[in-house]
């Protein structure tokens, strides 16, 4: 959730914060307003008083978590859409969103909520529709600048080279990513993409399990869950084994289970058969960096295929002896309807066997 001592230096700072902090140019926005996006609502994620919601594409939406800034933003976008919201736990609707813009906002969430946050908009957001964020350089989970004269305040800061996985495990194609010129208090990272037609990660802190799919099929991918295909049991197999107790549903399984998910790749095909050893490879990086920076007590490979393509192609079901990032991990058979030899009762044993290794 976004940090409530900063939401209230917003609201309660608001008028002063409009005066110090005009903007000098929206030639950024206006840039990113002339991109071509599926028809639907623009939003300004974070807008603040509204200087750059004006500039989007109508209809455009206005979001902000302090109720003072929204009630500026018909001072620049007197037709704009607003609503006040969390950027943690966005309130909108599968695909709604034809864009979406957001500068300097997500700095103020723990970083380590950022990939779910980021679930929540590419599930609002339109195949192919473009982001342009903007955070803060460096590496920092979730502090304050020292001398700010906003006093209460928090950000995050992010290394230039954790952007690419970030993005990619998010769901979205990396377009290109600048360093900006020196605020007062850190450099910019400028972030563009388009939402691409996969599956984000819903994962965060605290962790029990992570479970990691070969790939999403594109099936999976338009539903917004994993293993979603009629005939894949592993949503009644992880109920069954108490891993989850909502059916097809990955943010309730992180946020109320502690159960995260992912892909060794992200990009989402037909069937399986069409990755390459390249891909596997990369998606292992990806994989050793998530792993070790959200640190989940322990991780499950669901299929075979994946771990023997991209670690030990000889490993059999069962906890492996090679750890992934310092975490222990624990492989299975593939619950898809096609692997026909395992009963329901094999994989709730196997997911049983796995959630055993974070204790």
């Amino acid at each position: 959730m976004a940090h409530s001592a900063t939401v209230s230096v917003y609201e309660d700072r608001a008028d002063e914060w409009r005066a110090e902090r005009q903007p000098k140019s929206t030639a950024a926005v206006e840039a990113f307003a002339s991109l071509e996006c599926p028809d639907g609502v623009t939003a300004d994620l974070g807008c603040g008083p509204g200087w750059h919601t004006g500039a989007l594409p109508r209809p455009a939406l206005a979001i902000d978590a302090a109720q003072p800034m929204l009630e500026m933003v018909p001072d620049f976008a007197p037709d704009a859409l607003r609503c006040r919201a969390d950027l943690a736990a966005l309130p909108l609707a599968a695909g709604s969103l034809a864009g979406a813009w957001a500068s300097r906002s997500y700095v103020h969430l723990d970083r380590r909520h950022v990939p779910l946050a980021l679930a929540d908009l590419h599930r609002a957001l339109a195949p192919e529709a473009p982001v342009e964020f903007r955070f803060f350089e460096g590496n920092a989970d979730f502090e304050p600048f020292p001398d700010d004269n906003f006093p209460g305040r928090r950000f995050s800061q992010w290394p230039a080279s954790w952007v690419a996985p970030l993005m990619e495990g998010a769901g979205f194609a990396l377009d290109s990513l600048e360093q900006a010129g020196r605020p007062p208090k850190a450099a910019s990272l400028i972030v563009r993409g388009r939402r691409a037609r996969t599956l984000p990660d819903t994962v965060g802190p605290e962790m029990r399990l992570l479970i990691c799919g070969l790939n999403p099929s594109v099936y999976a991918a338009d539903a917004g869950a994993g293993f979603a295909r009629p005939g894949n049991r592993f949503w009644p197999a992880a109920q069954a084994a108490g891993l989850v107790s909502t059916d097809r549903d990955p943010r309730r399984a992180l946020t109320d289970h502690g159960i995260g998910m992912t892909d060794l790749v992200k990009r989402a095909t037909p069937r399986a058969a069409a990755l390459s050893a390249d891909e596997y490879r990369r998606g292992l990086d990806r994989l050793k960096w998530l792993v070790g920076w959200l640190e989940p007590a322990a991780v499950c490979f669901v299929g075979l295929v994946g771990w023997r393509a991209a670690v030990d192609r000889k490993a059999q079901a069962g906890e492996q002896p090679r750890d992934l990032a310092g975490r222990p991990v624990y492989v299975m058979p593939s619950t898809s309807g096609a692997a026909a030899g395992y009963r329901l009762a094999d994989f709730v044993t196997h997911l049983q066997q796995a959630a055993a290794l974070a204790t």
